[in-house]
């Protein structure tokens, strides 16, 4: 009996073990691909080589533009729901006004960054993951490589520069959205005008609110272009493979962003 329960722990430390270094090796990978990506983007001109802004572009219609109708339904709710929740609570104190402070700390620190990138992780980095996987199950890879085309240049730098700007980009549109959903709802409960609500609003937010939830959303693109190449290179298996590589990404891109939202969070708020 007592040498089961041995056997069992072993194979149970092992399996940690495992666990561990898998995750070490994978941030590794998460290292070596930004280093590369940024010495594309920032010495591939000088190498006869450059970053194709076509694609940079075309992957920030993408990420950007054409996600906006949906972050700003999104948002305009979130935005609400902040409303409803602080007038609910305040009215207990007699100061269902004092609303307005917190949704505009909540939604520019909090928020308009966070809701964005879930957003993103969800709509662009899965499409990503898949795209680049399929690339993968294709051989597509392998020929841009007997083609002299590294396929860092040609696939990641372009991601990695429609990220890092248009998920801050994104991220101030998410702030307006949730804002005019707060200020919709004030009106309509409390009938603060807009003009009041605004001048109130921008009254208690400091420049440092909107660049922390700025900050935040550069880090969190980032991760997103990051996890989403990643597994995409790693795909195996076929269709399949596609298919569990993309719900990864997607799960990791926002595990990792709500991981870096705490830690940003706890480190600026001190």
């Amino acid at each position: 009996m007592a040498e089961t329960r041995q056997a069992a722990l072993a194979l149970s430390l092992a399996r940690a073990g495992r666990a561990f270094v898998e995750l070490l090796e994978e941030f590794g990978y998460y290292l070596a691909l930004i280093v590369e990506s940024f010495f594309w983007i920032l010495l591939g001109p000088s190498r006869r080589q450059p970053v194709r802004l076509s694609a940079a572009v075309q992957q920030m219609v993408e990420i950007g533009i054409n996600g906006l109708p949906i972050v700003f339904v999104l948002s305009f709710a979130i935005g609400v729901m902040l409303a409803i929740q602080g007038i609910h609570t305040l009215k207990q104190f007699g100061a269902e006004t004092q609303v307005v402070l917190g949704i505009a700390l909540s939604v520019t620190r909090e928020f308009g960054p966070l809701i964005t990138g879930i957003l993103i992780a969800g709509r662009s980095g899965s499409a990503l993951a898949a795209r680049i996987g399929t690339m993968v199950v294709n051989q597509e890879i392998d020929a841009l490589r007997v083609m002299g085309i590294n396929p860092v240049r040609y696939l990641v730098s372009p991601v990695l520069i429609a990220m890092l700007v248009m998920v801050p980009l994104v991220t101030l549109f998410s702030d307006f959205a949730a804002l005019l959903g707060g200020a919709a709802f004030c009106n309509i409960e409390l009938g603060l005008s807009y003009a009041a609500y605004w001048d109130q609003s921008t009254g208690f937010m400091t420049t440092d609110d909107v660049l922390q939830g700025l900050a935040k959303s550069v880090v969190f693109g980032v991760i997103i272009a990051l996890v989403g190449v990643t597994n995409g290179f790693a795909v195996s298996g076929g269709a399949e493979g596609v298919g569990k590589s993309t719900t990864r990404a997607v799960v990791l891109a926002i595990s990792y962003i709500v991981l870096a939202d705490m830690a940003f969070t706890y480190f600026l708020n001190r």
